[in-house]
This record gives C-alpha cells, sequence and structure tokens, in this order.
C-alpha cells in the first residue's frame, strides 16, 4: 500500500558558511517532512553534497499518480556567491530532452503516418546517405544501434545550425547499423531534423505546440528567456572561462544556437512531475493530457533494439543498459528512464506508476561532480519505501 502524499511543511534554513560547499544540514535550503517511510532518502542527498559529488538537489517521486516525496537541498550555485538551492529552480535538462522532446515529437508524426519506424532515414532526407549510412533506420537512431558515432566534430570552430546539421549528415559510422549499441547524440539531432522536416517548423516551436502546451507546461522551454537568468541553476565555465547559466551547457546545442534534438531544454520540478504523472497515466489507458496514445507510449517503453542485442532500448528510453543505474537495484526490468549529463534523471515504473525525478547541476562549477551512486541510492531507497 503506497503511503499518502504529505501535506508540504518546508523547513526554511539559511546558508550557514560560505564554502563552496556548506555542512549538509545547514546547506539544505529546504526539505519536506513526508512520510518517515522517506527518511532514508535525505541522507543519501547530504552525503552526495558533502562529498562534493553534486552542489545541491531539487527531486521528488510519484506514485498512483500522486506526489508522495519532494526534496530540496544544498546549493543551487556556489560561485561567485553562495544561492541556496529552490523548489522554483530551472535546470538544464541536458539529454532529458531527447526522451521529453525529440521521441515524442517523432512518434507523433509516426501516429500521422509520416514514415514507417523501419523508413530509412535517407528516404526522407537524401544527404543524409553520405558516407555509406543508407541503410540506418529511424527505429536505429531512436534506439541507438545506428552506428554513428557520439557525437560530431568539435575538435575545430564552427557555429551556426546548418553547420551542426552538415556535419551530422556527413557523419562517417564507426559500426555497421543495427550491431552494437552506441549512444550518440548525432541520432537525436537527425531526429530533431526530421521532425523538423515532417512538421515544416522549427523544433522548439514545434514542442511548445504539441507537447509542452497540451501538457499545460509554463516553465519548460528551449532559450530561456534572460530575465530567467537568477533562477537557473548554473552548470560550468565555458571556453570563455564564463560561468553557464541560461545557455545550454551541451557544446554542439550551444554552438547550433540553443535548440537541437538531443539537448538545449530548461525544466523544473514541478512541471516535470506533471509530465511524468500525465505520461504515466496515459500509458495505462487513464484520463491524460499526455499527447501520445497508450499504444504508442508502451511501444516507446519496451524493448525495440535488434534482435538478439542485450543492450536494451526502447524509442528514446532506456530500459538496461550501462546507463540504466538509475533504476537502482528494486524497480522491476520493465521499468524505464534517462539521464541527463548535467544530472538530471527520471526513472519510471509503468507497474506502480511511479516516478522517481532527480534535478542536479553537478557539473557546477568545474565539471567534476558525480550522481551516479545519488541516482541509484535514491531509486532503491524510493522503491524500498513504497513497497
Amino acid at each position: 500500500m503506497l503511503p499518502r502524499p504529505s501535506r508540504r511543511i518546508f523547513l526554511k534554513t539559511g546558508i550557514a558558511c560560505t564554502s563552496l560547499y556548506a555542512v549538509p544540514r545547514a546547506a539544505r535550503a529546504q526539505t519536506e517532512r513526508a512520510s518517515p517511510r522517506f527518511d532514508s532518502l535525505t541522507p543519501i542527498f547530504e552525503k552526495s553534497i558533502a562529498d562534493h559529488k553534486t552542489p545541491g538537489a531539487v527531486a521528488a517521486i510519484c506514485s498512483g499518480g500522486q506526489t508522495v516525496w519532494t526534496g530540496v537541498f544544498g546549493l543551487r550555485a556556489t560561485t561567485p556567491t553562495p544561492e541556496p538551492m529552490s523548489w522554483s529552480t530551472l535546470f538544464d535538462m541536458a539529454s532529458l530532452t531527447k526522451v521529453l522532446i525529440t521521441a515524442p515529437a517523432i512518434m507523433q508524426l509516426y501516429e500521422q503516418g509520416k514514415f514507417g519506424l523501419d523508413d530509412t532515414v535517407a528516404r526522407y532526407l537524401p544527404a543524409f546517405a553520405a558516407n555509406g549510412k543508407q541503410h540506418i533506420t529511424i527505429r536505429h537512431l531512436l534506439t541507438h544501434y545506428s552506428g554513428l558515432p557520439p557525437d560530431v566534430d568539435l575538435t575545430t570552430p564552427w557555429a551556426g545550425k546548418q553547420t551542426g546539421l552538415n556535419l551530422a549528415l556527413n557523419a562517417t559510422p564507426i559500426h555497421k547499423p543495427a550491431s552494437i549499441f552506441v549512444y550518440s547524440d548525432i541520432n537525436f539531432l537527425i531526429l530533431g531534423l526530421l521532425v523538423e522536416t515532417f512538421s515544416g517548423i522549427p523544433l522548439d516551436q514545434y514542442a511548445t505546440q504539441n507537447i509542452l502546451s497540451p501538457l499545460g507546461l509554463k516553465r519548460t522551454f528551449f532559450l530561456p528567456d534572460p530575465a530567467l537568468r537568477p533562477s537557473i541553476a548554473p552548470t560550468q565555465y565555458d571556453e570563455r572561462g564564463l560561468i553557464l547559466r541560461g545557455d545550454v551547457h551541451d557544446p554542439t546545442t550551444r554552438r547550433m544556437g540553443g535548440v537541437a534534438g538531443h539537448a538545449g531544454l530548461f525544466s523544473c520540478a514541478d512541471d516535470m512531475l506533471v509530465y511524468a504523472k500525465a505520461l504515466l497515466a496515459r500509458r495505462a489507458g487513464k484520463a491524460s493530457t499526455f499527447p501520445l496514445s497508450p499504444q504508442t507510449l508502451v511501444l516507446m517503453s519496451t524493448p525495440q533494439q535488434p534482435p538478439g542485442k542485450t543492450d536494451i532500448r526502447g524509442l528514446g528510453w532506456d530500459i538496461a543498459t550501462h546507463y540504466s543505474t538509475p533504476r537502482g537495484t528494486v524497480f522491476p526490468p520493465t521499468s524505464y528512464g534517462h539521464t541527463g549529463f548535467t544530472g538530471t534523471s527520471l526513472w519510471l515504473d509503468p507497474q506502480s506508476e511511479t516516478a522517481v525525478l532527480i534535478l542536479t547541476n553537478r557539473v557546477h562549477p568545474d565539471g567534476k561532480g558525480n550522481v551516479v551512486a545519488l541516482r541509484r541510492d535514491v531509486a532503491t531507497a524510493a522503491a524500498l519505501a513504497l513497497q
């Protein structure tokens, strides 16, 4: 039986010291008094902050359509002036862009009959056939079995959306399609281009019109307004020695102007809870504003990798690969999720309609943070608490 959602009672505390990482209990900006079942979660976050794995975090658990725990910990920024983390902090979602925006966008177009999953990409983007890519399919892109390298070349200076797209279109495979799982930003950069090709509008506009607005999300977007900068969690120093805050962390997306199929989205905990609850409810066939059919959501979150392959991927979603540590050790193998390089993650269990959301800026300020263990331990503790 699931615990009832607790009434939100926040402890207001200040930052008691001015070091980069405050003593955990003093550093915590605010945290929620929830059911004692979830008491094991707070020390996990406090230890991660104390060990300098992340400056802070915003996290939440929902189950059965209800939010059952939320927490806010540590600092939003450590330099030049320490700032406490807050529930309303906006985060660079990094690669969660792939599953929150690009994958559902392409699957909406699939539902409209614009293409087949096993159609070759070159059928719709003829330039993509260059350098031996003529047999790569849309399914290969969605499952990361295209054989393409992880990213476009960043060793030489370049700028502009079209330049980035041309680099992706001209990329040379490093493996045969369907032969091996290689997580590649190029796959979703190309999928974003397909969304624009099929729809006739830019990806960020498509996302707003067809995903974000139907869900009622007000604080999820590409290219955040500069006025929002103070509420955005900063990431790390860029090549000019300036802290990125409101500019996307991913260098390819940043060179392309801030919008791409693999990165660029910014969001907050409130919106992500709305998104996760709507997705899980819709997948279960319940009333929901999520703009895909239950059948499509099941298709996206069940194994779609080539036959015989042991790295298990859905259409966009991760199911069982070396990236799957956010599952923890208790959630079932039918659960699925995704991570973002900046320190964001979302893991979903459709059986119990549970979502574990963790938002951090673990790359702030020097890129040395690591939240792999945090994600694993939080998911394990959450699953045990919900048993």
